[in-house]
């Protein structure tokens, strides 16, 4: 990434982390719209384009940015000291910014106000379980094909989330930014804005984990593996 700017790279993160939130919010209200009421082809339509935006994201901007969209994925690498701390948090605050935009604009393709508060509850220690296993299982899922397949990071975080919509509690948020931004849409895929802390903290304790067993897994000939540039990574290489 030493050929993009600290603004090319910010950019990315919040454009890519905006498009993500509105596949995400706005096939959630087409879902809604076309499923009468199933709530499982809901769920569907909204899982689909999700696992898909991904792929299409991570391989357009990975190369610029590393494609995190997620404020869990950034400190991972931060604490891997392939990202500083300026960066982190200019990346941090540039997907929190982003998931918002992503979201304004998915209410303003369907005609619904922009600005709105959800009310969908979403709590309990099941669900906070889901997110720590849903946001474990996503850095193991980019930290794992780094080692040998980089390339193969997109396709591989897609299906996961993909698969992962519907093997947890809680339909895999797995990412602080979206989770935050979700609470602003009283729509299928919203959250109670009291149930996004417990969500964040058992994000962050789930990506903690993870890192921590990638760190011993992907340890070969006593060296942790790095991650190559074209990979979703965040080295500081300006």
């Amino acid at each position: 990434m030493a050929s993009y700017s600290s603004a090319q790279r910010i950019a990315a993160e919040f454009l890519g982390t905006a498009l993500l939130l509105a596949t995400v919010i706005g096939s959630g209200i087409m879902g809604a719209k076309l499923s009468g009421g199933n709530d499982a082809l809901a769920l569907l339509g909204n899982t689909l384009p999700t696992g898909a935006i991904l792929i299409v994201l991570i391989t357009m901007l990975a190369p610029v940015s590393g494609a995190h969209f997620n404020p869990a994925v950034s400190g991972v690498f931060w604490l891997r000291g392939e990202l500083n701390s300026r960066m982190a948090a200019a990346y941090m605050l540039a997907q929190l910014c982003g998931g918002l935009a992503g979201v304004l604009v998915a209410h303003g393709m369907f005609d619904l106000p922009l600005l709105q508060m959800s009310s969908k509850m979403r709590t309990g220690s099941g669900q906070w379980l889901a997110e720590g296993v849903a946001t474990f299982g996503l850095i193991l899922t980019i930290l794992g094909p780094l080692v040998a397949r980089p390339k193969a990071v997109a396709v591989n975080v897609g299906l996961y989330i993909t698969a992962a919509y519907w093997f947890t509690a809680s339909t895999s948020f797995a990412n602080p930014a979206v989770t935050a931004a979700r609470a602003f849409s009283d729509t299928f895929t919203g959250i109670r804005s009291d149930d996004v802390v417990p969500f964040v903290v058992a994000q962050l304790i789930g990506a903690v984990v993870a890192l921590g067993v990638a760190a011993w897994l992907f340890r070969t000939g006593g060296a942790i593996q790095t991650a190559p540039a074209e990979g979703p990574s965040g080295s500081d290489d300006e």
